[in-house]
């Protein structure tokens, strides 16, 4: 019984080790599909387009990073050794690491782009949420801010 365990674990390990490699294939395929739009395009570049490439590839990397370690996660349930588990400590913090400061960068970068937009007064894009318009703000010793 224990080695079918492990059999099906291993293979659903593997399976979410693909589900990781299929994640990043497409992120970066599309990833790719908007850069090269970005470079063909009249005009220049557009630095809000290329920012939402590269958050979109951040997004997608972030979820394939889940994935990995889902699958590390899986690899050392079913035999566990001191070694192994010292490995998936190491992998474990290293794609935690990787998955916060790549988190963090997306959050920042979606902040500035509502907050830019808000100044602006144009509607709002978030992939959350449907278009909005955003009223400026009104305050104690200002009034109302562009009325």
């Amino acid at each position: 019984m224990i080695d079918i365990v492990k059999i099906w674990t291993g293979w659903l390990a593997t399976g979410v080790e693909a589900a990781a490699a299929f994640v990043i294939a497409v992120a970066v395929l599309r990833a790719l599909f908007g850069a090269a739009r970005l470079l063909l395009a009249p005009g220049g570049q557009n630095d809000d387009f290329s920012q939402g490439v590269r958050l979109r590839l951040a997004r997608w990397l972030a979820v394939a990073l889940e994935f990995a370690l889902a699958a590390d996660i899986l690899r050392t349930a079913v035999a566990p050794s001191w070694d192994e588990i010292g490995k998936l400590a190491a992998i474990a913090t290293l794609r935690t690491l990787l998955n916060f400061f790549l988190q963090r960068e997306i959050e920042g970068e979606a902040r500035a782009r509502a907050q830019a937009q808000i100044n602006q007064g144009q509607p709002l894009h978030t992939p959350d949420t449907q278009t909005r318009r955003i009223q400026p703000q009104k305050t104690e010793t200002q009034g109302t801010v562009g009325r």
